[in-house]
């Protein structure tokens, strides 16, 4: 909406994210019995901070929803399958949970319905090498295609040149990546390079930029620093899938 604003009628936009903040500021919140919460997939303070805007919304703090925990994924899966029957080795639920990585709730449930189906085509105890078989059969499935494109298009729409060009070539190299992922030097090198010889900012700039660029793919849901400076996809489907048709 934002976006649309913008391209529309930029001082409407200006005036309606003045006009939001004085709707929240009166009457002072510590008087006031109402609270506002903005929600969404991509990052408000990046995108208006982009636009010259983000003095709009420092009243707001960001507030991120906590990841499930390993207990809480494996919890999940055992009773989706249990309580239809399904019967299961016991490294079957770690084994998904390896494959998800930072887990979206709807591609744990999507993928553990799935196994739920295979089980009741062909009743048998189910393996690892199942949830194998159905991840890989997810990555490629109509029911799939259009939720993980959502991943790679957004880009475009939120990413101006060349942080768009940019965030490809870092996502690109990830993907391709083992269970370890990669160095933030490595990545650095790889952003570095995206800059034409006689176009580059000089050192502190790119780095600044960089770093932005890197907080603002971590913020996305896009990376996740796993150990200290080192990166990695932060969902292992959306990993997978990129492998497959962006490599």
């Amino acid at each position: 909406m934002l976006l649309n604003l913008r391209k529309d009628d930029p001082k409407l936009l200006r005036d309606f994210l003045s006009w939001f903040r004085a709707q929240r500021s009166s009457p002072a919140p510590k008087q006031d019995n109402v609270r506002w919460l903005l929600g969404g997939s991509i990052n408000l303070s990046t995108t208006l901070d982009g636009l010259g805007l983000l003095d709009r919304i420092n009243d707001l703090d960001d507030e991120s929803l906590p990841d499930l925990t390993p207990r809480q994924i494996e919890g999940f899966i055992v009773l989706m399958l249990a309580n239809r029957g399904v019967t299961f080795e016991r490294k079957l639920p770690g084994r998904l949970r390896e494959l998800l990585g930072r887990p979206i709730p709807l591609f744990l449930q999507m993928l553990t319905q799935d196994l739920y189906r295979s089980w009741r085509a062909k009743p048998r105890r189910l393996k690892p090498a199942d949830v194998d078989a159905e991840f890989a059969r997810f990555i490629t499935s109509t029911a799939a295609q259009d939720k993980l494109q959502h991943y790679y298009t957004r880009l475009a729409k939120y990413y101006a040149e060349p942080a768009l060009g940019q965030a490809h070539a870092l996502l690109n190299h990830l993907c391709t990546t083992g269970q370890d992922g990669s160095s933030r030097s490595v990545l650095n090198q790889i952003f570095d390079s995206t800059w034409p010889p006689d176009k580059q900012p000089v050192v502190h700039e790119r780095k600044r930029l960089f770093q932005q660029l890197l907080r603002d793919l971590e913020n996305d849901f896009y990376v996740v620093e796993t150990t200290e400076s080192r990166y990695n996809f932060a969902s292992g489907i959306i990993k997978a899938w990129w492998r497959k048709y962006y490599a």
